[in-house]
């Protein structure tokens, strides 16, 4: 007996799992553009109204089914004021044609990146040249950015030396990264309160361990008291160090694509660390 697939599957039926297919992927890239911003507090927001909205319905508060309806009503013009750089962001990537395609990363243009750190690095630790230096990746910078002097400039060794040179305008604050780029200069970041820091640790590296504590951004320290080389991640702080591993950790965490490796290279490094001092 044959089966006639023609009444199994009709168009009808095609059209109603593409459309369901074609939602669920617009929703996934909606939430990927918004990971990492305070965007997603507020969608927190929206599904709370929605479900108190539901449940009053359900139970027959009509007073506060009314003010949801009220909230929800004036929320869509609400909606578009505060999400507008995420929208504005997302029709630029939907006119460049990458709505539906991450761009892939370009590394020689991070390897570049790291070549340039590198070089500004050991030359301001060998002179005791103070630097604060913080890299964006998944979670977004924007709010320590607007802090600082917007540069948006092509990452060079020689660049960054000028920018911390003491006694000149830049040079008082942090060097933010974003794309590859500079995107300003003497920028403020969040002090860590954390009691349990070391008294021997300044400003700077405060600074770093609390943009650490609230955001996955890898910072590079240099002090300007020993010339020490230190990196905060992941509410954590590599000290003092060589030049081998400084670039074996820069190249870790933003060259390397499997991200489930990255955090284990500072586990690693921090245990070398504590097996060298037991020695």
């Amino acid at each position: 007996m044959s089966i006639d697939w023609s009444t199994v599957f009709t168009w009808h039926q095609l059209a109603n799992v593409i459309d369901v297919l074609v939602v669920w992927f617009c929703i996934y890239k909606l939430i990927l553009m918004v990971r990492g911003t305070k965007a997603v507090q507020l969608l927190r927001g929206i599904v709370i109204i929605l479900v108190i909205k539901i449940i009053s319905e359900y139970v027959g508060l009509q007073t506060i089914a009314w003010i949801m309806d009220r909230v929800i009503q004036w929320g869509v013009l609400a909606t578009i004021i505060i999400f507008q750089p995420e929208l504005r962001r997302g029709l630029e990537h939907l006119g460049r044609g990458s709505l539906f395609g991450k761009a892939k990363r370009e590394t020689n243009q991070t390897v570049k990146m790291i070549d340039g750190l590198d070089k500004a690095v050991q030359y301001m630790a060998k002179r005791r040249i103070g630097a604060l230096i913080s890299i964006e990746k998944e979670t977004r910078l924007d709010e320590y950015i607007a802090t600082g002097i917007p540069l948006d400039a092509d990452i060079s060794g020689e660049l960054l030396i000028n920018i911390f040179i003491p006694n000149t305008p830049l040079h008082d604050g942090a060097v933010l990264i974003k794309q590859n780029k500079i995107a300003a200069a003497a920028g403020y970041l969040p002090l860590s309160e954390n009691p349990f820091i070391s008294k021997e640790l300044g400003t700077r590296h405060r600074a770093a361990i609390g943009l650490s504590e609230v955001s996955d951004a890898l910072t590079i320290i240099v002090s300007e008291e020993t010339g020490e080389v230190s990196i905060a991640q992941n509410s954590e702080l590599m000290r003092d160090l060589t030049h081998e591993n400084f670039v074996k950790v820069l190249e870790q965490q933003l060259v390397t694509p499997d991200s489930k490796k990255k955090p284990n290279m500072i586990q690693e490094f921090i245990s070398g660390i504590t097996r060298r001092d037991s020695k």
